[in-house]
C-alpha cells in the first residue's frame, strides 16, 4: 500500500509539521542573534581600542574559525545526529558569546583574550548552521513538502532575520550597549536550542536503514577516513563541485561589493550614508519578496533556465548601474530587479545539493560544499580595497560584473549542468529505477539507493 506523504518519523501530521515550525524558529532566532553579534562585536571593538586594525582583526578572526568549524564537522554530525550536534553547537555558541558581556562588565577582556573568544563563536557557529541545514530534507519529507519550498521558507526567514537583525542592534547598540546586544545573541541561541531539542525531527525510515547499514563500517572508521570520504564524493559530483566553485567566486565579489564598493560608491557619488541605508533597505525588502515567491513557485520551475535568468538579473546590472554613474533611483530600482531575482537562486540550489548527497554522507559534503563556497568571503574586501587604491572604482565594478557572469551563467551552459533539472522522483528518475528493477533483490534490511538518497515530495 502506497502513502501520499512519507512516514517515515512515526509522527502524526500534526507532529511531523511541527518539526517543520521548530527547524525554521531554531533558524530564524540563531540567525537573528548572529546578525546582533555581527553589529555589535565590530562596535565594541571600536568604542573600545578605537582602532579600525583591530576592529578588522576581530572580524578576520571569528571569520576563518567559521569556515574551519565548518569543514571539520561535517563527520562529527554524520556521526552523531545533526539534532543532537546542532544542541549542543548552538548551546557552545550561547556560552561563548555570553562570555563577552560578562568579561566586558567585570573589566576583565583584554584584546587577546577578545580575539580567542570572537574565534571560538565563529568555530562553534559554523558547525551549527551546517547541523540544521542537514536537518532539512528529512523536515521537508516527514511534513510531505517540496525540497524546493522547505528551502525557500529557509531563505526567507533568513532574509527576514538578516533584516531585522542590523535594525535590532543597531537600537540595542545606540539605547543601551554593545554588550546587551552579546547577551540577546547569547539568549537567541538557547532558544534555538530549545526549539531542536524539542521539536526537532528523528531518523526517517531510509535514513534510519542507511545509518544501520552503515553502523559497523563507520566504527571501524577513523574521523579523518570519514572526512576523506566526504572530499571523495564532493570531488565526483561535478555538478556539486562547479556549485561549489561557483559559490565561492560569487561570495568573494559579493563581501567585496557589500564591505567595500558600496561604501566607496556612496562616497564618491555623494549620497553618503543615506544612500548606503536606501540601497540595502530596498534590496532587503525585494530579496525578502523574491525567497517568499521563490517557497511558493520555484518548485513547479523548471531549474536551470531559472537559475540562469535569475543571475542574469541579479549579477552584472548592479555594478553596471554603479560603474556608469547612473543616478540613484535607477540603482535602487536595479536593486529591486536584484532582490527579487537572487530569491529563487537558494532554493534551487540548496535543493540540488540535498537531494544528490546520500543521506550517510550529508553533514560532511554539506560542510564541504560550504566551506568552499564561503572561502572567499574572508578575502573580498581585501583584494577589492587593493584594486580599487591601484585602478578605480570604475574599473573594479566593471570587472565584478564580468566576474559574476564568467562564474554563474556560462558554467550553466555545459553539458553535465543539465543536471539541474533532475529531481528525483521525475520521468527520468523512475525510468532509471525500471531499468534497475530485474536486478537481485538486496538482502533483508539492507539499505537501497532509492531509500539513502534525498528525495523531495511530491
Amino acid at each position: 500500500m502506497t502513502t501520499k506523504a512519507p512516514t517515515g518519523t512515526g509522527l502524526p501530521a500534526r507532529g511531523r509539521r511541527t518539526s517543520l515550525h521548530g527547524l525554521l524558529a531554531a533558524y530564524t532566532v540563531s540567525l537573528f542573534g548572529t546578525r546582533l553579534t555581527m553589529i555589535a562585536l565590530p562596535w565594541l571593538v571600536l568604542v573600545t581600542t578605537g582602532s579600525a586594525t583591530q576592529t578588522g582583526l576581530v572580524v578576520f578572526c571569528e571569520a576563518v574559525p567559521l569556515i574551519v568549524g565548518k569543514t571539520l564537522a561535517g563527520p562529527l554530525i554524520d556521526r552523531v545526529g545533526a539534532r543532537p550536534f546542532s544542541v549542543l553547537a548552538d548551546l557552545v555558541s550561547a556560552a561563548v558569546v555570553g562570555l563577552v558581556p560578562l568579561f566586558y562588565v567585570l573589566d576583565l577582556l583584554p584584546y587577546g583574550l577578545l580575539l580567542g573568544l570572537s574565534a571560538a563563536i565563529g568555530l562553534a557557529r559554523g558547525p551549527g548552521d551546517i547541523a540544521k541545514r542537514t536537518m532539512t530534507p528529512e523536515v521537508a519529507e516527514a511534513a510531505g513538502i517540496p525540497l524546493e519550498r522547505a528551502s525557500g521558507l529557509v531563505g526567507t526567514l533568513e532574509r527576514l532575520a538578516g533584516t531585522a537583525g542590523p535594525a535590532a542592534a543597531g537600537a540595542l547598540v545606540a539605547f543601551l550597549s554593545p554588550s546587551w546586544a552579546m547577551t540577546a545573541n547569547a539568549l537567541c541561541f538557547v532558544g534555538s536550542a530549545a526549539a531542536i531539542a524539542l521539536t526537532g525531527p528523528g531518523r526517517t525510515a531510509g535514513a534510519e536503514q542507511a545509518a544501520a547499514a552503515q553502523k559497523e563500517e563507520e566504527e571501524s572508521e577513523g574521523y579523518l577516513d570519514r572526512l576523506k570520504e566526504g572530499v571523495r564524493f564532493l570531488r565526483r559530483d561535478r555538478l556539486l563541485r562547479s556549485i561549489a566553485v561557483m559559490l565561492s567566486v560569487t561570495n568573494l565579489v559579493d563581501a567585496a561589493y557589500g564591505s567595500l564598493l558600496i561604501p566607496v560608491w556612496a562616497k564618491e557619488s555623494g549620497g553618503g550614508p543615506a544612500a548606503i541605508g536606501a540601497l540595502g533597505s530596498v534590496f532587503g525588502l525585494a530579496a525578502l519578496g523574491g525567497s517568499a515567491l521563490a517557497t511558493a513557485f520555484a518548485h513547479r520551475l523548471r531549474r536551470r533556465p531559472t537559475y540562469v535568468i535569475a543571475f542574469l538579473i541579479a549579477g552584472p546590472p548592479r555594478f553596471l548601474v554603479m560603474a556608469f554613474d547612473l543616478p540613484l533611483w535607477v540603482v535602487l530600482v536595479v536593486a529591486v530587479f536584484d532582490g527579487l531575482a537572487i530569491g529563487f537562486v537558494n532554493p534551487i540550489l540548496n535543493a540540488v545539493m540535498l537531494e544528490r548527497i546520500p543521506r550517510p554522507l550529508l553533514g560532511r559534503v554539506s560542510a564541504l560544499t560550504d566551506s568552499v563556497g564561503s572561502a572567499g568571503v574572508p578575502l573580498g574586501p581585501m583584494l577589492a580595497g587593493a584594486a580599487v587604491t591601484a585602478t578605480a572604482l570604475g574599473p573594479v565594478l566593471f570587472g565584478c560584473a564580468a566576474l559574476y557572469l564568467a562564474s554563474t551563467v556560462l558554467p550553466a551552459l555545459r553539458p553535465h549542468w543539465r543536471e539541474l533539472d533532475a529531481r528525483p522522483g521525475g520521468p527520468a528518475d523512475r525510468a532509471a529505477d525500471e531499468a534497475e528493477e530485474p536486478e537481485p533483490a538486496v538482502a533483508a534490511g539492507a539499505p537501497t539507493a532509492a531509500e539513502t538518497a534525498p528525495r523531495t515530495a511530491a
